[in-house]
């Protein structure tokens, strides 16, 4: 069996972090801690050699925190971690002076915000500041991860467009709703985080011939129907893989959020069948090389 990079690793303990968006209709049964037992448990079957952690969107006082303590299990052999993704603003004052701390700290591979919550105005990536803060990580040699809702992805183009110098990760396959892609569910206008099955394809397509831009394969399985297969996620993913090509395509596992639609050795096994036809060499750069590569874990 091919092994795996993970690389969205969420870990939290709450009685270290906030984490607010936890008190957010409809993730209950995220309330409680996640720790890296948990995640070791959980994933002994998967193969996973090693994992990135992805930042958790912390309460503002509590980032500084959570890199320290994603910093120091990097550090240390009794886990996977090799490297971490850490909370950010890109577009608030302050934030070449917060991000700039990380410069010389190699486990440090990026900055994400979550840009999906309501507060967050679609275009709000294209504004001047914003542009230049994710200009600057580009300066640092470090990744920007887009997390945004799926009818916003030409918003990305335009970003990606600004910050040639940026390498940009494109989580959850651009947040893609697989009932929608596989024509089991109508696009919905009124509910902000629906897109049409066209509208998603194409703008991909066109995230994919920028070579600056990363596509993980995450996240769909969170929001896969009961009684779901391989077969309920295929078509989104085939069309990332396709997009984006065999070299800029990672794993993510996406625990334990994924487990609001499966756990991560259903969603592990269900993305081993559906690259099965693909060739063996395809298939380890996705699992595992593409992401020692990118994000320098080796």
């Amino acid at each position: 069996m091919l092994p795996i990079v993970d690389t969205h690793q969420h870990l939290w303990d709450l009685s270290q972090f906030t984490l607010p968006w936890l008190e957010s209709d409809g993730v209950e049964m995220l309330r409680k801690d996640h720790l890296m037992r948990d995640y070791l448990e959980t994933s002994a079957n998967a193969n996973v050699a090693r994992t990135v952690y992805m930042e958790v969107d912390v309460a503002p006082a509590d980032r500084l925190a959570e890199a320290q303590f994603v910093t120091e299990l990097c550090r240390r052999d009794d886990n996977p971690m090799a490297g971490a993704v850490i909370g950010g603003r890109p577009g608030e004052v302050g934030f070449r002076e917060y991000i700039s701390q990380f410069k010389n700290n190699h486990f440090i591979k990026g900055v994400r915000q979550v840009l999906h919550v309501p507060d967050t105005a679609p275009g709000y990536i294209l504004n001047a500041d914003f542009v230049k803060g994710v200009q600057y990580l580009g300066e640092l040699d470090m990744i920007f991860d887009l997390c945004l809702r799926p009818g916003e992805l030409a918003d990305a183009v335009g970003l990606v467009n600004q910050c040639p110098e940026t390498y940009f990760i494109l989580d959850h396959c651009g947040n893609a709703d697989p009932n929608i892609i596989n024509g089991d569910v109508p696009h919905d206008p009124k509910n902000p985080f629906s897109h049409s099955k066209e509208q998603w394809q194409d703008d991909m397509s066109t995230l994919g011939e920028h070579e600056q831009v990363i596509c993980k394969i995450s996240g769909i399985v969170a929001r896969a129907p009961e009684g779901w297969g391989a077969e309920t996620l295929a078509a989104t993913i085939n069309h990332c893989l396709d997009s984006f090509g065999p070299d800029r395509v990672v794993f993510g596992g996406d625990w334990p959020v994924c487990t609001m639609g499966a756990t991560l050795s259903a969603w592990v096994q269900a993305l081993r069948e559906i690259i099965s036809n693909r060739s063996e060499e395809e298939q380890q750069k996705l699992l595992a090389d593409n992401a020692d590569r990118i994000y320098g874990l080796l």
